[in-house]
This record gives structure tokens, sequence and C-alpha cells, in this order.
């Protein structure tokens, strides 16, 4: 067994290691058991490093929203079909060559999963 010191040493190390993991940001698996997956999309979405449809896009709950693409309103009456809202995430340039959309999925920008997320958040609004 140790001397005391040296236990009160390898004690203090261990609560100070325990307390960092306090301040680590919640990402990741944990993160998401908590929020379901439409509060998930809207994270993905209002993301301005991952998905960033705020950009282009006003929606409800965004801030700063850019004019580029049409507001985000009605979308099950725009999209009855869901599919055809995920294909317009994953790839916009099939409907529209044109359009300035990225094609997120085509392009790898978002995971198949992040854009299944999305598609059910945008879907709710």
């Amino acid at each position: 067994m140790g001397t005391l010191p040296s236990i009160l040493k390898t004690a203090s190390s261990v609560l100070a290691l325990a307390g960092s993991l306090v301040l680590l940001p919640t990402t990741g698996i944990a993160a998401e058991e908590g929020a379901s997956v439409i509060e998930q999309g809207k994270e993905v979405a209002f993301d301005r490093k991952k998905g960033n449809c705020l950009a282009c896009h006003q929606m409800e709950g965004g801030s700063l929203p850019g004019n580029i693409g049409p507001p985000l309103v009605a979308m099950k009456a725009r999209f009855p079909d869901k599919a055809k809202l995920r294909a317009q995430i994953w790839d916009a340039t099939k409907m529209n060559p044109n359009t300035i959309m990225p094609p997120f999925g085509r392009q790898q920008i978002l995971s198949e999963s992040e854009i299944d997320k999305i598609v059910e958040f945008v879907y709710t609004l």
C-alpha cells in the first residue's frame, strides 16, 4: 500500500480528471439518446458547420436566416411524399441543375443519418 501523500496525490488526480470530464461538450451517442430525432435534425440544420440551412432559408426558430432559398414553411403540403424531400436535400441538382443548394448527400457533406434527421425536422415546419 502507498504512503498517505501518494494516495492523496492519486485521489486528487482522479478528482481533477472527473471534474474536467464534466466540462466536455455532450456530443455523439449520449446526446442523441436524450434528444428526439426531430430535435437532432434541428441541431444539424441550424449548425453553421454542418447543415447550415439557415444560411439560405428562413425557418421557424432560426436566427439570422438567409433569403437565397425559399422559406421552409408548409413542408408537408409542399412535399407530401417525404422521400422527395429527402431526395431534394440529398441532391437538389437532380430536380434543378442550376440550383446553388449543395448536394449534401452526393458530396458527403452530411451523413445519411444526418440527412434523415434533417428531413424529420424540416417535415415539421
